[in-house]
């Protein structure tokens, strides 16, 4: 292999992205418009869940219940209802997601110690986001509760009591929960496999359609110098790309970077790669723009989004779809993205991880070159 030639096979690559801005604007601008939208629209965080009242009780025992809700970053009092009928249609009509129902005889009940019950309605269209709701919900009560029981006591004349167990939870690495913490820097990886599969997806192809591959096949350009000089320009903008979605979760974001800044941009180097070697066989084997393009979005984004982590946990997948998950890159690359962005390791617990990724990127241009020498003979 003779670096010249891929030298000027890459010049030629640079000068054709710069002349096409469309080429230019898909490579840096929807990135970054991506990660923007993303980052702020896709939120896993359920707070200021819209609820309304129906206190029959009426009485200082109920309000203070209602006032516990109200006081909770959680929940969100949008309203009273006074009828069944009522109470449906704010449900039905996505007014409010949950209703807390105070019965007659609450305040009775609590002032002489018994047991009362309140109900809790709550939308089940949203499995997930109903059962964190009822989380909470129960929280919110439990704390309630337990405090009227002490005050009973008190009342009663019985001596102080102490807390059987003091249980002090501490959350690492997310303190507060946040969820744009660990969704930015998966997305980082979700858009730079889709876009470097999509970029280079188009380069062969685009020279099998235009007729200029044969004048390629013609030159002494060797099938790895015209990979490597395709790839080259891809990678440089791949990696602006990389150094501009860092600079936007640090500042943009504020999602802490507590691990290594150079194995930060080494993994994606190595992931970025990969997934321009990727882009480049798809393009070998199509021949066509569109369908090459069309595949590397069926092969990159649908996988990175649903199957690596990113938004599903794969432990709670079917067994079959588990092993699938094994042949994802991004499953391994969106490892490495959290641990280093929030838990601040290294490669002593993220070894297998790394690895596994540079596998995966030699074994992506071992393919892509020896699928161009077959189309070349």
């Amino acid at each position: 292999m003779k670096l010249r030639r891929a030298r000027a096979v890459a010049r030629k690559e640079f000068l054709h992205v710069l002349r096409d801005p469309r080429s230019l604007g898909m490579a840096i601008a929807i990135p970054m418009l991506m990660l923007i939208l993303f980052g702020y629209a896709l939120t896993l965080d359920v707070d200021h869940v819209p609820m309304v009242t129906w206190d029959r009780s009426g009485t200082p025992a109920s309000r203070e219940l209602i006032s516990r809700f109200a006081g909770s970053r959680y929940f969100t009092i949008v309203g009273r209802v006074l009828s069944d009928e009522e109470l449906d249609r704010v449900i039905n009509t996505c007014e409010a997601m949950a209703a807390l129902v105070i019965p007659y005889d609450f305040s009775d009940r609590v002032q002489s110690g018994r047991e009362a019950s309140v109900q809790l309605i709550v939308d089940g269209s949203d499995s997930n986001r109903a059962s964190i709701v009822l989380a909470y919900a129960e929280s919110v009560t439990g704390t309630y509760w337990q405090e009227v029981a002490l005050q009973t006591l008190r009342r009663a004349g019985a001596p102080p009591i102490r807390q059987p167990l003091d249980f002090r939870p501490r959350v690492w690495f997310n303190e507060d929960l946040e969820s744009r913490n660990y969704i930015v820097p998966g997305l980082i990886a979700v858009i730079m496999m889709v876009i470097a599969a999509l970029l280079t997806s188009l380069t062969v192809a685009r020279e099998w359609e235009r007729g200029t591959m044969e004048q390629l096949i013609s030159t002494p350009v060797t099938g790895p110098e015209l990979i490597l000089g395709k790839l080259i320009p891809y990678f440089i903008i791949g990696f602006v790309d990389v150094l501009l979605a860092v600079l936007m979760g640090e500042f943009l974001f504020g999602v802490p970077l507590r691990g290594s800044v150079a194995l930060l941009f080494g993994m994606a180097s190595i992931f970025l790669a990969g997934t321009l070697a990727m882009g480049m066989l798809i393009s070998i084997v199509a021949k066509s723009q569109l369908v090459a393009s069309q595949v590397a979005i069926l092969a990159t984004f649908l996988p990175a989004f649903l199957l690596s982590g990113f938004m599903f946990p794969i432990a709670n997948m079917p067994k079959v779809i588990q092993a699938i998950t094994y042949v994802i890159p991004a499953r391994y690359f969106i490892t490495l993205l959290k641990g280093i962005y929030l838990k601040g390791v290294g490669l002593e617990i993220l070894g297998l991880e790394a690895l596994l990724l540079i596998v995966y990127a030699a074994a992506m241009v071992l393919l892509a070159n020896v699928r161009f020498k077959k189309r070349l003979s």
